[in-house]
């Protein structure tokens, strides 16, 4: 792991760490439309990062992080090499951890006004675009800590304390954000689909990339590949898992062909694992049938999961 530090001189030095990091912040943030302000690990080592727009942050991070008593500090613009290939690829697989293992994540939010005075309100936070991006989902689950401040760097509350805000915006439980629950694979598939509706990336692989940490899979990059990324992330978490629920989605038309609800669960014992064969996927699962008027009718399949069972409806016409 990379990571940085400003020195007396008040410079950006890298430091590498094999194995295990000592105590460190982590910064999450939204990178501007034009990435070219944003300073780079070139920029860092050519010691051209103070031109760049993006620098403020940094310096930013650097001071709440010395405030903190932290040394070192990471952050996703200069501390990863883009232009190696292997290296990108390891930073997105390993970037769920390295939240994760953070002492502290600050979250900037460059478009929440210092003196807004309805900053109380969930809309007014709820506004910030971090809340839309891909990539901040992983960025606000996964560290234990994590303090929200606004354009000027001014607190506005850690994620315990605004946890019920949080989960109104967000709709991901409150119990995860507050570390009642400290880990998302306690919900269903279906669930934590859910946390990511709404959300966009760049690219359209790193939707799939992005919720990698939160499935607990790894998988290679491939950018070009387009929606593809997503049934490769879909095949990962059926080598892990038999939660049916990953099959249940609703579909975007008036006439919903397909559709899902939940219900609680007590035994899952029953439900045999799924597979990937090379003429699909094979499922063993109960069909339950369901009438929605006399035209016609729904065959429910039982999706089981920790937590809940999801239903993946089927439309069928009736035959009277």
């Amino acid at each position: 792991m990379r990571l940085l530090e400003r020195n007396a001189d008040g410079e950006l030095v890298f430091h590498e760490f094999v194995g295990e990091a000592p105590p460190y912040a982590i910064l999450s943030h939204t990178w501007a439309t034009d990435s070219n302000t944003e300073v780079s690990f070139q920029d860092v080592n050519a010691g051209t990062d103070k031109s760049k727009a993006g620098y403020r942050k940094i310096q930013f991070c650097a001071e709440q992080a010395a405030a903190d008593d932290l040394r070192y500090f990471w952050i996703d613009t200069c501390c990863i090499d883009k232009s190696s290939s292997a290296e990108l690829q390891e930073a997105i697989n390993s970037m769920y951890n390295w939240y994760r293992n953070s002492s502290v994540c600050y979250v900037y939010l460059y478009d929440v006004l210092d003196n807004h005075s309805g900053l109380e309100e969930e809309d007014i936070l709820g506004s910030a675009r971090w809340f839309t991006r891909g990539w901040t989902l992983q960025e606000l689950i996964a560290p234990r800590t994590v303090r929200f401040y606004t354009c000027g760097w001014h607190f506005v509350g850690t994620k315990l304390e605004l946890r019920d805000r949080l989960m109104r915006i967000t709709k991901i439980p409150a119990m995860l954000l507050a570390g009642s629950i400290s880990s998302p694979e306690f919900y269903s598939v279906a669930h934590r689909m859910s946390w990511a509706s709404g959300r966009e990336t760049s690219r359209p692989e790193d939707m799939a990339y992005s919720l990698m940490g939160i499935f607990s899979v790894n998988m290679p990059m491939l950018y070009g590949e387009g929606d593809r990324a997503f049934r490769r992330l879909q095949e990962e978490i059926m080598k892990s898992s038999y939660d049916f629920s990953i099959f249940a989605w609703r579909y975007p038309y008036s006439d919903l062909t397909r559709g899902i609800a939940f219900a609680s669960l007590e035994d899952n014992s029953n439900y045999q694992p799924f597979s990937m064969t090379n003429k699909g996927i094979q499922i063993e699962a109960h069909l339950v049938p369901l009438r929605i008027h006399a035209q016609q009718e729904i065959y429910a399949m039982s999706c089981a999961s920790l937590s809940t069972v999801g239903i993946l409806a089927l439309l069928r016409p009736s035959h009277g």
